[in-house]
């Protein structure tokens, strides 16, 4: 395992991130997605074996959990993010991964071992696939998984309260989950099932648009109820936001039924852009009529991605972010990633200076340590503006 200098580490990224946001890029920045899941079955890092049910179920277990990840993470993951111990002290939040929102509706959510969690399909059956509409939203504070949530937030507000800390560093900040979301056509899918709701766009229309319009007005008031709640603005010059399942339509079905419902969370919470969104999978099919239309000026990216194809068509001031994909990264050799990511980075992705390189999309188990150092030391050399 490699030595890494912190010090020195941290003073070159704040560079290459200065300059990147300045629009002077020196060289590529790398920036990884690490959820606790990676350090999960790692004995040395989880030494009390919590699993997914325990964290999600446990506010102590939950935060212990996430500071022993962050703190392996910021020792010996190399991307350009601050390692070594924090400054002030630890950021923590509440963590109902990407199941909190059909929670929130009311779907079961299931734990599966080695697996993150899940929800259940709850509007699968015709004769009770309005069954939401009559109960009207849930609320934003007590519905479902939500109220969770908060009782979470209020015992990790307790834990910093008392004065816990860890590594001898108190937490500085909290925050709860459901400040954005994982997008109305995948919360649908959700709640519906997919190929049942896909199946609605076309053969029920009128009701696939009844389901997005519920999805969205409910999120729009759970957002600002909270965003009220913590004191924060109701909009931010930028928004970003996801949507993972719009892979699966056309860019006109796109345009036809869904933008709608993307153009009023994005008018509700941006002041004008430039936007984000992140895209799991393979959505480059929308990326030009979505930076022309939502104002998206940066896209995260899954997998299979065309890197060159995707610079022509959004142009070289879009932001892309992405890389070698996941299954990619586990079943190769640091060689070979070496040659995919040299492979990425001179496809012509980088032209206009506007790639992050991370994986694509959020490391999974078992990714050896050696193919993120082959990253990292390939974008240093092949990333490299001259």
């Amino acid at each position: 395992m490699k030595e890494i200098e912190f010090d020195a580490h941290n003073a070159e990224l704040k560079e290459v991130w200065d300059a990147y946001h300045q629009e002077k890029p020196t060289r590529v920045p790398m920036s990884l997605g690490v959820g606790p899941r990676y350090t999960m079955e790692i004995p040395e890092v989880n030494p009390d074996g919590v699993d997914f049910e325990e964290y999600s179920t446990n506010p102590l277990a939950m935060l212990k959990r996430q500071l022993e990840h962050q703190y392996w993470v910021r020792h010996y993951i190399p991307q350009d993010a601050e390692m070594g111990l924090p400054k002030d002290g630890w950021t923590v939040h509440v963590d109902l991964q990407n199941y909190y929102e059909a929670g929130w509706f009311g779907c079961d959510v299931e734990f599966r071992r080695g697996q993150v969690p899940g929800s259940m399909p709850i509007l699968q059956d015709d004769d009770k696939k309005r069954s939401l509409f009559e109960l009207g939203a849930p609320d934003a504070f007590l519905g479902g998984i939500m109220q969770r949530n908060w009782a979470f937030f209020d015992a990790l507000s307790s834990q910093q309260e008392a004065g816990y800390t860890f590594k001898g560093l108190p937490i500085i900040n909290i925050l709860p989950t459901g400040l954005g979301t994982d997008g109305p056509v995948t919360v649908a899918c959700n709640l519906r099932g997919t190929t049942e709701f896909m199946t609605d766009l076309l053969a029920d229309t009128e009701y696939a648009l009844e389901l997005l319009d519920y999805i969205t007005e409910a999120t729009i008031t759970r957002i600002k109820a909270y965003r009220e709640q913590l004191g924060m603005p109701l909009k931010t010059q930028s928004w970003g936001f996801a949507d993972d399942s719009i892979q699966l339509i056309s860019t006109g079905v796109y345009k036809e039924l869904v933008l709608p419902y993307h153009r009023r969370l994005v008018e509700t919470f941006s002041e004008g852009g430039p936007n984000s969104i992140h895209l799991c999978g393979d959505s480059t099919h929308h990326f030009p009529f979505l930076s022309e239309a939502l104002n998206i000026k940066s896209f995260d990216t899954g997998y299979p991605i065309d890197f060159a194809w995707v610079r022509e068509q959004v142009g070289s001031k879009v932001n892309i972010n992405g890389g070698p994909s996941v299954p990619f990264l586990q079943t190769h050799t640091p060689d070979e990633v070496r040659a995919e990511v040299r492979r990425i980075l001179t496809s012509g992705v980088m032209e206009g200076g506007r790639f992050v390189l991370r994986e694509g999309n959020n490391l999974a188990p078992g990714i050896p340590l050696e193919n993120l150092w082959a990253m990292y030391d390939t974008v240093k050399e092949y990333g490299v503006y001259r």
